[in-house]
């Protein structure tokens, strides 16, 4: 399954593993080698700790590089707002509360649910995907069943 991601994104990431890739990786093969060389390797704590760190960032290269073979880029200024998507902010009724919120859907790496910002993979924005202006959402959520009615549907360009 791919995940919709923004070129900006795309870019950080790819930056990202490029940093891993060229910076880390070598600093930690260095200490490796610089601990290797003080002998015995059985008893050498210095030795173990950066093959495990090297371990570990070796899992999240091939983690990020997974997650951006598997993206789709999208151009923010092209988001269809005919039904709630990612990268759209959509203003509904929470038709329990009886009062206005806003959403805006992104990216996992940008949720700040505070600030209304929820990941397109969370329950509620799952339920709202696909919906259009004056249709209801019923979504399950821990507390119950949320119903929201769609008002506004917006293309969200990220906080200013």
């Amino acid at each position: 399954m791919s995940q919709v991601i923004t070129r900006k994104s795309y870019q950080r990431l790819t930056q990202e593993l490029k940093a891993m890739r060229e910076v880390e990786q070598p600093a930690i093969r260095d200490r490796i080698a610089s601990a290797r060389d003080m002998g015995d390797l059985s008893e050498n704590a210095e030795y173990h700790a950066a093959r495990e760190e090297l371990s570990m960032l070796m899992y999240k290269v091939a983690k990020l590089e997974e997650r951006l073979a598997a993206c789709r880029i999208v151009d923010e200024d092209e988001v269809d707002t005919s039904s709630v998507k990612a990268f759209t902010q959509v203003t509904l009724t929470d038709l329990g509360l009886g009062r206005e919120v806003i959403f805006k859907l992104v990216e996992p790496e940008e949720m700040d649910f505070a600030s209304g910002r929820i990941s397109v993979g969370s329950p509620i924005a799952k339920g709202l995907l696909g919906k259009k202006i004056g249709e209801v959402a019923e979504i399950q959520v821990p507390a119950g069943v949320k119903r929201f009615q769609v008002l506004k549907i917006e293309k969200y360009h990220g906080d200013k």
